[in-house]
């Protein structure tokens, strides 16, 4: 690997990414985008119409660094309505630059250089540079897609057990799960617990798509389980749950000396952010129950409308439990199953980009993934249309 000119030997290797590629390929070559997971469809207008009523006013300037009452408070209620769980808005969350700030600062306050961090992947990529970033080391656990494409995706609990070393210091949960649509059992989430009170370890959890839930699946916080609450920082944002992904707003709750610990970072990173969308992420946390499940509904149809798009057009589909995200097989139509060659070349074969999955592994389990393409169903009717029109070109 040709090493970048004066980036820090903590993020050698991260680079561009993939998705401005796939961006651009969409771009040049007039491809409709799956790649990128973000809504093309606007959010309710009982948070849209806060978000402009609060601009031009003294909501542009900075809110608190933790964020404005209003806006914590709303999280503890959520959190309390949804999860059962009672956190004091004024010392047990904290308002924080999407959840990738919430994660990127956790990771700097919490590790010391040469802790090591357990995880799943695929992985959402800020996982590997926060945790380098922090001078950590990862510790990957893969998940394998089910046998026959229909099921959950596992892990062996031998291989999460060796994961475990004396220099553990974290286990990082991400459930439901990017990219792979897992949704973790409480068997499972009990089992994880079990290990992380046995090694005296903290738990960061990101639950992004907590109420993206499908079929009847159940999401599941780590911090309700016993003994979990006192060693587990959550975090969750707005952007999935309200179509506003481009606001960054997302939040952590935890017991105070966790959370003091993670705003030590977070003021050195963006200090506060987002004035006049805090109020406005207030109230859509403060809708109707039937909004949430709404918008779990209504996601779940795109999904089986692009499940049965890409299943016509020959492409074997691990049918996700949540998310935004469907994962293929690419094998039967790319016979040397090159995920990264597939989608470089689906751009002129179907007019359609999507993401390898490989880019979500760890270089030594990157073969795991290598036969597998991640393509996103948070898309209007139109563009999900066409797009499965598309992929009939391949079947």
């Amino acid at each position: 690997m040709t090493r970048a000119p004066y980036l820090s030997s903590r993020l050698q290797g991260f680079g561009t990414t993939v998705f401005a590629e796939m961006s651009a390929l969409a771009l040049a070559t007039g491809s409709v985008n799956l790649g990128q997971g973000f809504p093309d469809y606007p959010g309710p207008p009982e948070v849209l119409d806060v978000a402009r009523a609060a601009i031009g006013t003294a909501a542009d300037q900075y809110p608190p660094g933790p964020g404005i009452p209003e806006l914590r408070a709303a999280v503890s209620e959520h959190v309390e309505r949804f999860r059962g769980l009672a956190y004091d808005p004024d010392t047990e969350v904290l308002v924080t630059a999407g959840a990738t700030e919430a994660l990127s600062a956790a990771l700097l306050a919490l590790l010391e250089t040469g802790d090591e961090v357990v995880l799943f992947e695929p992985m959402y990529d800020c996982y590997a540079a926060g945790i380098a970033m922090a001078g950590a080391v990862p510790r990957p656990v893969p998940l394998r897609p089910p046998a026959e494409g229909a099921g959950p995706w596992t892990c062996d609990p031998d291989e999460l057990r060796a994961a475990i070393t004396p220099r553990t210091r974290m286990l990082l949960v991400n459930t439901p799960h990017n990219p792979t649509g897992k949704v973790f059992t409480a068997e499972e989430l009990g089992e994880l617990a079990a290990l992380a009170i046995e090694h005296d370890l903290l738990v960061l959890t990101d639950e992004v798509y907590e109420h993206l839930v499908f079929d009847g699946a159940a999401h599941v916080p780590m911090a309700g389980l016993p003994g979990m609450r006192d060693r587990t920082i959550m975090v969750s944002s707005a952007g999935k749950t309200f179509n506003v992904t481009g606001w960054k707003i997302g939040w952590i709750c935890g017991p105070p000396p966790l959370v003091s610990a993670v705003r030590t970072a977070k003021q050195f990173l963006t200090y506060v952010n987002g004035g006049p969308f805090q109020p406005a992420v207030a109230a859509g946390l403060a809708l109707p129950d039937g909004y949430f499940a709404e918008a779990a509904r209504d996601l779940q149809y795109r999904r089986d409308v692009l499940v049965q798009g890409l299943a016509d057009a020959g492409l074997p589909v691990i049918s996700p439990q949540a998310t935004y995200f469907a994962t293929v097989d690419v094998r039967p139509v790319q016979p040397d199953g090159d995920g990264l060659a597939f989608c470089r070349s689906l751009p002129e074969r179907a007019g359609v980009v999507a993401v390898p999955t490989v880019v979500f592994y760890s270089p030594e389990h990157a073969h795991l993934g290598r036969h597998l393409v991640r393509f996103a169903f948070c898309k209007s009717d139109a563009v999900l249309g066409e797009a499965v029109e598309r992929l009939r070109r391949l079947g």
